[in-house]
């Protein structure tokens, strides 16, 4: 059996990395003994023409795709086209957002024909020998799936009790050349659940409220693997990485005790890091930490059941600083009962840590305990246009506030980071900047530039190189090309330029020889 699994585009503003629960699923699906192959369209553009190709050249059996919620309807128009080029094939979904809006997907989109809910592992496994052809899907723990009229949903599948017994992500069907062009950390796992009850999180309801660790030999085998590739820096992505200290420790103990030398960064929370536990993850290469703090209102934190207090966070970037970790801090704007006061006083507080730190919008996703007993708060939800879910503009309002009033007071937080930026800008081009300010400058600016080379299939459009035309220009033919995409980006040529050939250089752009 042929599963084309499909990674669905990605805005650079949420850091497109090497997507991690596809390469899980795709692991599954190899492990259950399918043959597998990952539609990359995060660092390459989507088409329907272009998928109609990779199709036609693959003859996929299956075509799944995973997505949240903010790019829900973009997963579903990869399924409806893939549907429509071809009829036979099986379509299936998971992730997060359909997990909790399972008989609403079925019921609105007929292209889907299964979902799998929760967990996607262990479903796999037992689903390739169904849709082979040996058994009824009614058999399948985990799924949902239409029956003529009728929609099933079966019975729900246990939690994973090993994760060291998941085969690791199938990375190797990624485009890594592109991934490592583009420059993010690859996000790994070393434990799935979080004990945690805040209303405006999936994670509880998704992995469950118990931590189920995986060893630290498997955590860091798989870092091992992934340095294979090429990649410098990592991020742990568990919803906690520090909830459990022994845990933490070792980790940190395997990786020194291997002498592996890299960069890492985690999400953690206020209320779990120790200064022993930090300076143990700086001398195994963590550097950065970043913590959702939420809201500056002690009121509100108690309303969202954070279970943390502002003194604890202040306390735990107080001993990042100390230990030389860089703290990083997200806060939420549209919380239930948010009022201008409350907003005043998260932002005077987002201030006086003096970190990093970001503002987004509440978004109030299917599953989490604000949107299933929104009767219970005072917040009304403005839109379920599933696209508005990518918290960057305003989609609530509560008695006291506006959709817009949230907007403007984030439109002015950003007005003043964006005068920084520009500041630093206009440093960098009359060379007054700082070289850390030169370095971070120009970092953004590449990212942007390679972003959209990738995304937007630049070198597939200007990466064949005439033999006949190299052979009179030689390495003027590679210039040209840096050319084309320079006038293609926009905006500064030069360095357009520069980091094109620079991918050259190191061998993440390669020229199809046309002829």
């Amino acid at each position: 059996m042929k599963v084309a699994i499909i990674a669905p585009p990605y805005p650079l503003e949420e850091a497109p990395a090497p997507p991690l629960g596809v390469t899980y699923v795709a692991a599954a699906f190899e492990n259950a003994g399918a043959e597998v192959r990952i539609f990359d369209y995060i660092v390459s553009r989507y088409t329907k023409e272009k998928l109609e190709e990779e199709l036609g050249r693959f003859s996929a059996d299956v075509v799944g795709v995973t997505s949240v919620t903010m790019n829900f309807f973009g997963a579903l128009r990869i399924i409806q086209d893939a549907k429509s080029i071809d009829p036979g094939v099986v379509t299936v979904m998971g992730g997060p957002h359909v997990t909790f809006d399972a008989v609403e997907t079925l019921r609105r989109y007929p292209e889907v024909d299964i979902i799998v809910m929760g967990e996607g592992e262990e479903t796999v496994r037992e689903l390739v020998p169904v849709l082979d052809g040996a058994g009824d899907l009614a058999t399948v723990r985990g799924i949902a799936f239409r029956s003529g009229e009728e929609i099933i949903v079966t019975e729900a599948r246990e939690l994973i009790r090993d994760l060291d017994s998941l085969p690791l992500p199938a990375r190797h069907l990624l485009p890594i050349s592109r991934y490592r062009a583009l420059g993010f950390p690859v996000s790994i796992i070393t434990s799935r659940g979080c004990p945690n009850s805040c209303i405006f999180c999936l994670g509880r309801r998704m992995v469950g409220k118990k931590v189920r660790h995986r060893s630290a030999v498997a955590v860091v085998d798989e870092i091992e693997h992934i340095l294979s590739y090429g990649f410098p820096r990592i991020n742990v992505a568990d919803d906690i990485f520090t909830a459990n200290p022994r845990k933490v420790s070792a980790v940190c103990r395997e990786i020194r005790r291997r002498d592996i030398r890299f960069t890492w960064s985690a999400f953690s929370r206020v209320n779990t890091v120790t200064r022993e536990m930090l300076a143990e993850m700086r001398d195994a290469g963590c550097d950065a930490v970043s913590f959702g703090i939420e809201s500056g209102n002690p009121e509100m934190l108690k309303r969202v059941r954070k279970g943390i207090t502002l003194e604890q966070a202040r306390k735990a970037v107080r001993m990042c600083k100390d230990e030389g970790v860089l703290a990083h801090a997200s806060f939420i704007v549209g919380l239930p009962g948010e009022t201008a006061e409350t907003l005043e006083d998260t932002r005077a507080f987002a201030e006086s840590l003096d970190i990093l730190y970001g503002f987004h919008f509440l978004a109030p996703f299917p599953g989490t305990t604000v949107r299933e007993d929104i009767d219970r708060y005072d917040l009304e939800i403005l839109t379920n246009d599933w696209d508005r879910y990518d918290a960057n503009s305003a989609i609530v309002r509560t008695s006291a506030l506006s959709a817009e009033d949230m907007n403007r007071f984030v439109a002015d937080i950003e007005a003043q980071h964006r005068a920084n930026w520009d500041a630093s800008l206009q440093r960098y081009y009359e060379g007054t900047a700082s070289g850390k300010e030169y370095i971070s400058v120009e970092g953004q600016l590449r990212t942007k530039i390679i972003f959209k080379i990738l995304s937007e299939d630049l070198v597939e459009r200007f990466g064949t190189i005439d033999p006949i035309r190299r052979a009179d220009d030689g390495d003027d033919a590679v210039g040209m090309f840096c050319e084309n995409v320079a006038a293609e980006v926009g905006g500064d040529r030069d360095l357009a330029a520069r980091t094109v050939r620079d991918l050259v250089d190191r061998g993440l752009i390669t020229f199809r020889n046309d002829g």
